[in-house]
């Protein structure tokens, strides 16, 4: 047996003092009265030997109680091969997971409310003088401070669930930066968590002793909404869109007939129902039409239960009146490309000489088409390389008769193939990619006889090693008529024939027209449609105010803030920094004029996942660290944690015995009469 306070045993001295009282009773004179002296002798010694007893027994009843009482506040307890008794103030960091995960149930309540209570009861395993960390997932500022006892467990009431979690790793280091500044004899850390697999990566340090306490949900059921995209890039007005949906269900049961809805701008648009096996993924698609121009505000919904914030899914995008095409030319306009845009009402199409370009109109366009130069001024390559890295799309038609050192300096620029050596002989077209976004939607079905364009002459294409190349229109043998190129955030369209019958009949043909009318709705839709909270703390966007020194603002249904913002040439770069912390549809102002931009922002789904390490796996995990312990999720916590830290206390059995020797004390004098 050990003493946590070994001083207080001098206290014992104090037993000397009963027993000296006992001494100067036993010695004071008493008179005794009686009538008759015939049984003096015989009632003396009766009297005196009963007497004797009852004093012994109360003073043996007296010095247990002193002992007793002395020891308790010495606090004796045994030693436990687990147990590291420290005196002083200990300093005791207390992390408990808010994730969406922890709103599984377990009997009934949320993992999140048992952690709390389970929080405090460790809390209350430790004396006044110690001091506390609180910590959560959201890493706030205020919980790097120590609290007293009190404090601590207020705290803990005003915690909530948070869209936001991190590995445990990075919670120990948070951990050992505010025990740092505890000045104290021990620090000691917990954890208290449903532990998913995706977070569990512990760092061990063996300066500090952890404790780990492991929740577990009594049913692990999860169907949640992964991810969506379209299956075109372009969106186009009055006509079917098709968007495609990633589910999954991470659970351990089936599920049959659910419902998935789509509302767009506050009207349902679109429903289907779909069935789900436990542990699989499904994509399903919806079939929807936008009848008005300008941002769509979309939400996805499912219904499921008890895991919720992974149920809606916010996206958006923009759906233009009509579209910006210019062409710059020399020689004059192309009759093929005033007919393609001028009779259609979705374009406003602007013919350019190239003596008469306004340089900065140029990001204004969905779509930039040279037609027929010979060179490209420097002036002109720079712009355009400018254009297309901000995200602008670029479709080239070169002159029968073209300066190739000027063109492959600015086709070099831009990290695409660059023309060759002239060709004239007539190639067919063979290959038509219908993987391609231009030509996706185009055909139903290709015939092996089917009519194909062909060219007279034109330009041989360089392979170059660094161009990302998208073959559209392939000639037999393997040279390319058209391709498409990835270029900074834009995309570059190359022809190898002029726009002119005379080198090739694509003008007339009939697949020229869904071509480059698929080529300038490409050059519209740029935006992600979706972002992730916490993850895309950065957004970057087309500036598309003139005005210096505005102040945007993002506005939700519920939240509005101003976020860090700077210009940087034609783009709005957002720095979130944190700030939004409710998925939904977020609207950027610019003063209090209609919105510029929707956004739509989720909650991550990593917590979605329900794979959670059992008990035994955690042990494993943790086994070649003898530091970490394991705390048993039972009703006697604080007696759990006290072992762990003092080993088996004695104290409170020293104040049960104080009290009963005091109680036989009490009894001896009230009913032992004399």
């Amino acid at each position: 047996m050990s003493f946590l306070f070994p001083a207080f045993l001098a206290a014992l001295a104090v037993i000397a003092i009963p027993i000296i009282i006992h001494l100067f009773y036993f010695r004071r004179f008493k008179r005794v009265y009686f009538t008759n002296v015939r049984f003096l002798k015989e009632l003396k010694e009766e009297r005196s030997s009963r007497n004797r007893l009852k004093h012994l027994l109360v003073l043996l009843s007296r010095i247990i109680a002193i002992a007793a009482l002395v020891l308790a506040f010495a606090q004796p307890y045994i030693p436990t091969s687990n147990s590291q008794t420290t005196q002083g103030t200990k300093g005791v960091s207390i992390y408990i997971d808010n994730s969406f995960s922890m709103n599984a149930l377990s009997n009934d309540v949320s993992l999140f409310e048992k952690a709390r209570y389970k929080a405090q009861e460790i809390i209350d395993a430790y004396s006044s003088d110690d001091r506390f960390q609180i910590l959560t997932n959201d890493f706030e500022g205020r919980q790097q401070r120590l609290l007293n006892k009190d404090e601590a467990k207020a705290y803990i009431e005003e915690l909530e669930i948070s869209p936001t979690s991190h590995q445990l790793s990075q919670v120990f280091e948070r951990q050992k930066q505010a025990l740092k500044n505890a000045n104290s004899q021990r620090n000691d850390v917990y954890q208290i968590s449903d532990f998913q697999r995706n977070i569990v990566d512990y760092k061990n340090d063996t300066s500090y002793k952890v404790y780990l306490l492991p929740l577990e949900a009594v049913e692990q059921q999860n169907v949640y909404i992964d991810s969506v995209w379209f299956e075109s890039p372009a969106r186009i007005l009055n006509q079917t869109n098709k968007l495609l949906v990633r589910l999954k269900n991470s659970g351990d049961k089936a599920v049959e007939n659910s419902r998935i809805t789509l509302n767009i701008n506050g009207s349902q648009k679109s429903v289907k129902n779909f069935s789900i096996e436990a542990g699989k993924s499904l994509t399903d698609s919806l079939n929807f039409s936008v009848t008005n121009a300008g941002w769509q505000n979309c939400e996805l919904l499912i219904e499921d239960y008890p895991i919720t914030f992974d149920d809606s899914y916010y996206f958006a995008f923009e759906v233009a009146q009509q579209l910006n095409v210019l062409a710059i030319n020399e020689s004059g306009f192309s009759k093929y490309l005033n007919v393609l845009f001028n009779e259609s009402r979705h374009f406003t199409f602007n013919n350019q000489n190239i003596t008469q370009i306004d340089y900065g109109n140029l990001t204004k366009n969905q779509l930039v088409i040279l037609n027929g130069l010979r060179s490209i001024p420097s002036g002109l390559a720079a712009a355009l390389q400018s254009y297309v890295t901000e995200g602008g799309n670029l479709l080239v038609f070169p002159n029968g008769e073209i300066d190739r050192d000027s063109y492959n300096t600015f086709l070099s620029g831009l990290n695409v193939n660059n023309y060759g050596e002239k060709f004239s002989e007539r190639r067919e077209v063979g290959q038509v990619n219908t993987h391609s976004a231009v030509f996706n939607d185009v055909f139903e079905k290709i015939s092996t006889n089917m009519d194909l364009p062909f060219a007279s002459g034109g330009y041989d294409m360089t392979s170059y090693s660094q161009a990302d190349e998208e073959p559209l229109l392939s000639f037999r043998g393997g040279r390319v008529l058209m391709s498409s190129y990835s270029s900074g955030n834009g995309r570059v369209y190359l022809c190898a024939s002029p726009l002119d019958t005379k080198y090739s009949n694509l003008p007339a043909h009939a697949l020229f027209v869904p071509m480059v009318y698929k080529i300038a709705v490409l050059g519209s839709n740029k935006h992600q449609i979706a972002y992730t909270i916490g993850k895309n703390e950065v957004v970057e966007l087309d500036n598309k105010s003139d005005k210096k020194d505005v102040a945007f603002k993002l506005k939700g249904k519920k939240e509005e803030f101003i976020p860090t913002q700077r210009n940087v040439s034609n783009k709005l770069i957002l720095n979130l920094d944190q700030q939004i912390k409710i998925a939904d549809n977020y609207q950027l102002y610019m003063e209090e004029n209609k919105p510029l931009y929707s956004l739509g922002f989720n909650y991550d789904r990593q917590e979605s996942d329900l794979s959670f390490y059992t008990n035994t796996q955690l042990r494993e995990q943790y086994a070649a660290y003898p530091n970490v312990k394991f705390l048993e999720n039972r009703s006697n916590l604080p007696e759990i944690v006290g072992k762990f830290n003092r080993g088996v206390e004695l104290w409170k059995w020293c104040l049960l015995i104080a009290l009963g020797a005091l109680l036989i004390e009490t009894l001896l004098l009230r009913f032992w009469k004399n």
